[in-house]
């Protein structure tokens, strides 16, 4: 192996090494948490410990271009086995038949209502149906999502206790048809399966996912409408509803299934913009970090900060410092046996994690690709450069761009867009 090359794989190796470690830490609360999931019941009425009867739910579903996704979206929805829904769609001036497609759903499900708007993101448009919109419970998705029948009435159960103020369900991948996408789904699992479930245990939820997310009216009231000048508007607005004084519960059989990004600059795209939303969240709470006034979430974004921010400057940093000591001073002291570097890179680490993780997910059949676990330190190191890519644009005050994704509409998982449901 090239000496410089190897000096790469091993700083790559030895972060991922680290964050393993720091991820088997969080195992003993995602394995309470699935305890406790297993003997809460879903109360009187099923809809959660929280609701005696069944409350509406809006599902609102902002929308810009979408005309390849919209309809198996929005059909998805109506085969909903929950009783009491409306669904609110908000056309963000597409350039699309977005909007025509819209109407002609909505003239045929009094259910859906089809809102236009002029462009003004997709924060604004959100905010609109939010305003339209007559439930209690306000779920929030993508035009992308895929719901399975009981995602709403899952989605409910996490409604545990009067504190709690929003749920994050699980978003899945719904596009395996390239390598990378395959990647992003037997990975993402860690994230879903595993620090999900610690971080609700926890109390540390920072996010509600965009793909899926709920909230009480009465805490919107509380906490405000979702901000437009920022790319990471449902990571901004979960640290609010954390700030107000409401919890933030994980929902793991509430599943919407959406797409990846379908190619590598595409994928580039979106976790730039992801970042980018990190860092403005930071930036307009930044007096939550670290501070004790907010429990366990603000000692939370501490460390949160540190391994996502300042992390992947320190992991340049010791690349810099690596290839330096290669040029001047040999490499003696790199690995030399394969097998050497299979536990330098961690994998043996990772797979275990993983391999938990999959099985808490009761997504058993993911791991047949399980062989992409040897491209995960490649994906490590390019969000790295994502994060600095990220700084460099928010240090330019560079144009809040959403950098929309291309749609392909390839449906992978079978049995979530053929025939219409008893909602419709």
């Amino acid at each position: 192996m090239v000496p410089v090359l190897a000096a790469l794989v091993l700083v790559v190796g030895l972060s991922l090494l680290v964050v393993g470690v720091v991820r088997l830490a969080f195992v003993p609360a995602a394995l309470v948490f699935e305890v406790r999931q297993r003997r809460a019941g879903p109360g009187p009425a099923g809809y959660g410990p929280l609701y005696d009867e069944a409350p509406l739910v809006s599902v609102v579903v902002p929308a810009y271009d979408e005309a390849v996704t919209i309809e198996n979206c929005v059909r998805s929805i109506l085969r909903s086995d929950y009783p009491r829904f409306e669904v609110v769609c908000v056309d963000d001036g597409s350039a699309d038949d977005t909007f025509a497609r819209l109407q002609a759903i909505a003239a045929a499900h009094p259910r859906v209502t089809a809102m236009r708007q002029e462009n003004a993101g997709k924060g604004a448009a959100l905010n609109t149906g939010i305003a339209a919109a007559r439930g209690e419970v306000l779920l929030l998705v993508d035009a992308d999502g895929l719901f399975r029948p009981d995602t709403i009435t899952r989605m409910l159960r996490g409604f545990r206790h009067p504190r709690v103020g929003a749920v994050c369900g699980s978003d899945r991948p719904v596009n395996l048809d390239h390598v990378h996408t395959r990647l992003l789904a037997l990975i993402s699992h860690v994230g879903t399966g595993l620090m999900r479930r610690a971080l609700d245990v926890l109390h540390c939820l920072p996010v509600v996912s965009g793909n899926i997310g709920a909230f009480r009216r009465d805490v919107l009231a509380r906490t405000g409408p979702l901000r437009t000048d920022t790319l990471g508007e449902d990571l901004e607005l979960t640290w609010r509803v954390h700030r107000a004084g409401f919890g933030v519960t994980f929902a793991p059989d509430a599943i919407v299934y959406a797409e990846s990004p379908s190619t590598l600059r595409g994928l580039w795209r979106q976790r730039v913009r992801w970042a980018r939303g990190l860092l403005q969240a930071i930036e307009l709470h930044r007096s939550m970090i670290g501070n004790p006034r907010y429990g366990a979430f603000g000692i939370y974004l501490a460390y949160n900060t540190f391994a996502q921010v300042v992390a992947p400057f320190l992991q340049v940093l010791a690349l810099v410092v690596v290839a330096v000591l290669v040029a001047v001073g040999g490499h003696g002291w790199l690995p030399t046996s394969w097998w050497a570097w299979v536990l330098l890179l961690g994998l043996p680490l990772s797979a275990g994690l993983l391999l938990l993780a999959v099985l808490l997910d009761r997504a058993v059949g993911d791991l047949r690709q399980l062989w992409m676990v040897v491209l995960w330190p490649v994906y490590s190191l390019m969000m790295t450069f994502v994060v600095l890519e990220a700084a460099r644009r928010e240090l330019g005050n560079a144009e809040n761009r959403w950098d929309k994704l291309d749609r392909s509409g390839t449906v992978s998982v079978p049995g979530l867009v053929d025939g219409d449901g008893p909602g419709s």
